[in-house]
């Protein structure tokens, strides 16, 4: 139920998720949404196979790239800072860091 609170607020035309979301349920809210599912398969998933968009599918690894860099900074991987203006600021000079380098 969760997934689809968070699902609701996207926008787009596909949305691109990892294995974790590979529910029926799921995948059947998104295309009520307007919008194409990108999920991998789940491994264990015997029924219901479907094929997925492999160019779109590679976007989700620059993202996920992206949340490995900004992570490598201790300050935003521990959460040092305790106010959430704080915080956001210290993503950001992250974020900078890694778009400049």
């Amino acid at each position: 139920m969760e997934a689809e609170n968070l699902i609701e607020h996207a926008e787009g035309r596909a949305l691109i998720a990892d294995a974790g979301y590979d529910a029926d349920r799921i995948v059947e809210f998104i295309r009520e949404l307007g919008m194409k599912p990108v999920i991998a398969m789940n491994p264990t998933r015997k029924n219901g196979r479907r094929r997925k968009n492999r160019a779109l599918y590679r976007l989700r690894a620059s993202v996920e790239r992206f949340f490995h860099d900004i992570k490598r900074f201790r300050a935003v991987a521990s959460r040092y800072e305790k106010t959430a203006r704080n915080f956001l600021a210290v993503v950001h000079i992250a974020c900078i860091y890694v778009w400049v380098k």
